[in-house]
């Protein structure tokens, strides 16, 4: 009988992430055909796609990372935290060892989370200055220095939204909803949505505040008028710098990401024992 194809993924710069999948080696090999095991920022593609499940081991950057790379290929990702929050890998060893014969047989069944494309054009609103990437939680555009205010124009489709005076505005997916869109004074979005929520960044207006939605149409952000250290970045990790009339396009990537959940958590119950949501104060 054929064994299931996996492929495995670690943040090899954290201590103990290679030691640990060294460890797990000939346990892995009894349930699985392992593909191979790489960095979780360089991998061929080639060779993952015919996995049937990528286990990550890391934080959720590292989770985000890989989950650029594969969610156009359509392989789920499972997350065991080696880092601090763990709020999307939220696996540790002992429940990967409880299920991994359950998500190997497909009585684990991975949800859809909705990934942004973003495309930048130049500053004549023609050329094309950067290529198509993708981002699992956020785009973020921030002032930069010499930190003077920006003045941002935001459309979807043919409406116009608002003009986002103050330090930048936050563009994120249900996924990316408890990151900077939340520490920015964002919405928590159930993670199943099919929606976006825009979210200013300190702005020098009290009216303007935080809105979600549709993810149908595509968003446009004009920078009217930014600062020189101004810039564009994704899921925290990939950033572009953007200059005075450059257009920020972002849709709804036609891939989702695919992600293994737990199932001894829910959305809620995650949110409550990571952000402890919804706890007294004198809990």
């Amino acid at each position: 009988m054929t064994k299931p194809q996996i492929l495995i993924l670690g943040n090899m710069t954290k201590e103990g992430v290679a030691d640990l999948i060294e460890s797990l080696r000939e346990w892995f090999e009894t349930c699985a055909e392992i593909l191979g095991v790489f960095p979780h920022d360089g991998f061929p593609l080639d060779l993952a796609a015919p996995a049937k499940l990528c286990i990550v081991f890391g934080g959720d950057g590292s989770l985000l990372s890989a989950g650029r790379s594969l969610a156009p290929l359509g392989v789920p990702l499972l997350g065991v935290n080696m880092g601090k929050l763990g709020f999307l890998a939220d696996y540790d060893v002992q429940h990967l060892k409880k299920h991994l014969a359950e998500m190997l047989a497909g009585q684990i069944q991975p949800v859809d989370r909705i990934m942004l494309s973003v495309l930048v054009h130049g500053c004549d609103g023609k050329r094309v200055t950067e290529p198509v990437r993708l981002a699992s939680n956020d785009i973020a555009i921030s002032a930069g220095d010499p930190f003077r205010m920006i003045d941002l124009n935001v459309a979807q489709g043919e409406q116009h939204v608002a003009r986002y005076l103050g330090d930048g505005v936050v563009i994120s997916t249900p996924t990316g909803s408890t990151g900077y869109n939340l520490s920015a004074g964002g919405p928590i979005l159930d993670p199943a949505l099919d929606a976006v929520a825009i979210t200013p960044i300190a702005p020098h207006t009290l009216s303007l505040r935080p809105i979600i939605v549709r993810a149908e149409e595509p968003i446009l952000i004009t920078a009217i008028r930014v600062n020189e250290g101004t810039k564009m970045v994704i899921d925290g990790q990939i950033p572009c710098k953007l200059c005075d009339g450059q257009v920020v396009e972002v849709r709804r990537a036609e891939k989702p990401l695919r992600l293994i959940p737990h199932p001894g958590r829910d959305f809620f119950q995650t949110l409550s024992n990571k952000l402890h949501w919804g706890r007294s104060p004198h809990h």
